[in-house]
């Protein structure tokens, strides 16, 4: 085994911590265009990181286990998580009407840091 479980925690909490400030520094880019797109940013990048947060809790909460199952655990992670931006974007672009490209702007501004912090050079 190369990484540690208690690794793997540390290295999703740095993800999902990245994911907020960064939702948070754009959001506050956007609120020059209106509260509504500084909002709109928030939700976007907010759904992410949660949903970030559902997945590691899913892999990392149990002790562990054969391959197995840690695939299963990772395969219904991900569906979780997808399942929660799928409904946090309907959530914000259809019922509280906020701006679909700020929105957008948000969950795309989130899902940078979790692709920079897989990688090994970034997490040092």
């Amino acid at each position: 085994m190369q990484n540690s479980i208690a690794a793997g925690r540390r290295l999703a909490l740095r993800v999902v911590g990245a994911q907020l400030i960064v939702t948070a520094l754009v959001a506050a880019g956007f609120l020059l265009g209106g509260w509504r797109s500084g909002l709109g940013v928030l939700s976007g990048g907010f759904t992410v990181a949660m949903a970030t947060g559902i997945l590691a809790l899913r892999v990392f909460a149990a002790p562990p286990a054969a391959a197995g199952v840690v695939m299963a655990r990772f395969i219904v992670g991900n569906l979780l998580k997808w399942g929660v931006i799928a409904l946090g974007l309907y959530l914000a672009m259809v019922k509280a009407g906020l701006p679909g490209f700020a929105v957008m702007i948000g969950v795309v501004a989130a899902l940078l840091p979790q692709l920079l912090g897989l990688h090994d050079g970034w997490t040092r």
